[in-house]
């Protein structure tokens, strides 16, 4: 049994893509969350990989829901509830790892709707063939966080910041690219705007 570990690694976030990829066989996984940064930023300071999940989701997430409610019409299973599962808090996935899989869908983070025109890729080999890791740039994440800008966002936010400056300009933009409340976009604008001055 491996020790429960607060800090995440590009390994970690290579079984998450080999997990998911093998239980919905699928060839694209995304992954989103703070944890996404680990696709462009793997050496990232540790403060910004401190966290017991990685938040994934397959491609093919709805495809799976249809043929499993076909299989079983009175309880269809949600992919992200399969997920968590097989993978989730307490599994043995997340005994033998040191960290756990949060399910989640395409919903889950407020991203900008071109997100996916700058999305970071990387191949990872699952067993006899490649498999892509999807997941927002960094920017793009840094707005999810601002979009829901919890304790726990805003010092990711600020970690970030002051590991590499954001672009104030650039994340203004991007807050106004995504499907926000106009009080969220308010609220994001502003901490970004103080952040940055």
């Amino acid at each position: 049994m491996t020790q429960q570990s607060f800090v995440r690694t590009f390994e970690d976030l290579v079984e998450t893509v080999r997990a998911i990829a093998r239980l919905f066989e699928t060839d694209k996984v995304f992954i989103i969350g703070s944890q996404s940064i680990l696709l462009s930023w793997p050496d990232a300071p540790v403060i910004l990989r401190t966290s017991g999940e990685i938040d994934a989701y397959p491609e093919n997430a709805k495809l799976w829901e249809i043929t499993q409610k076909e299989l079983d019409p009175d309880f269809p299973p949600e992919a992200s509830e399969e997920i968590n599962a097989f993978f989730g808090e307490g599994s043995d996935f997340h005994r033998n790892h040191g960290f756990y899989i949060d399910g989640v869908d395409e919903n889950t983070a407020r991203l900008p709707s071109d997100w996916n025109t700058r999305a970071i890729y990387k191949e990872v080999e699952v067993d006899d063939r490649t498999v892509l890791a999807v997941a927002p740039c960094p920017e793009d994440v840094i707005v999810s966080k601002l979009a829901r800008l919890s304790d726990k966002d805003a010092e990711f936010v600020e970690a970030y910041h002051a590991a590499r400056p954001l672009n104030s300009e650039l994340i203004i933009e991007r807050i106004k690219a995504t499907s926000l409340e106009p009080e969220l976009q308010q609220r994001a604008v502003g901490f970004i705007t103080h952040l940055t001055k």
